[in-house]
């Protein structure tokens, strides 16, 4: 059994220390005796990449981990969204895991639905966020509102100005994007009103 521990802490003043003897004194009850541990000292949780985790997921995809075990799943990460998806990715990859606080093993049936029922309220989560995003976009909207980037007002002066210039060159001295001004040139938007 190849077996990794994760252990993190958020600053530098504190230690993993508690986490590893833990993580040890339960690969000993195993009788696992490969372990190797991934140390984040000084990296907050709600980061996804961090340097040990992002070695471990290395080290995983190149199948030299069997099971992940840390400590609390706070540990691993704050954001439900980030759990879920590193999770997941590790199930792929054929990594079991377990989380000593939570008492959750996924080599286990009651441990997969734990991790199912975790999916399924973070999926809820992003589906209430998405709900409420519309919401706001629709009552903007119903209130008179112009949505998405302000309107780039050119005077029409400026716009004469650039006629002899090149695509490039023309939307560069204007400060918009090619495709506006050639949008512009061919009349499928009309330039601008003048302002004063």
């Amino acid at each position: 059994m190849r077996v990794a521990l994760y252990a993190r802490v958020s600053t530098t003043e504190q230690t993993t220390a508690n986490q590893l003897i833990d993580l040890r004194q339960y690969c000993a009850a195993r009788n696992w005796q490969h372990a190797v541990e991934y140390v984040d000292i000084g990296v907050s949780g709600s980061k996804d990449s961090r340097p040990a985790l992002d070695n471990l997921v290395r080290d995983a995809k190149r199948r030299r981990v069997d099971t992940l075990i840390v400590w609390k799943l706070d540990r691993l990460g704050r954001s439900l969204r980030h759990l879920i998806l590193l999770l997941d990715e590790l199930r792929e990859l054929g990594v079991a895991f377990i989380s000593l606080g939570e008492g959750i093993d996924t080599s286990t049936p009651a441990g997969r639905l734990q991790l199912h029922v975790l999916g399924a309220i973070a999926e809820f989560e992003r589906d209430r966020i998405r709900e409420r995003v519309r919401a706001g976009l629709a009552r903007a909207r119903a209130q008179g509102q112009r949505l998405g980037r302000p309107k780039i007002v050119i005077p029409q002066d400026r716009l004469a100005s650039i006629s002899g210039l090149s695509l490039t060159e023309g939307a560069a001295a204007l400060g918009v994007s090619r495709s506006t001004l050639k949008r512009w040139r061919r009349g499928v938007q009309k330039p601008p009103a003048l302002t004063s």
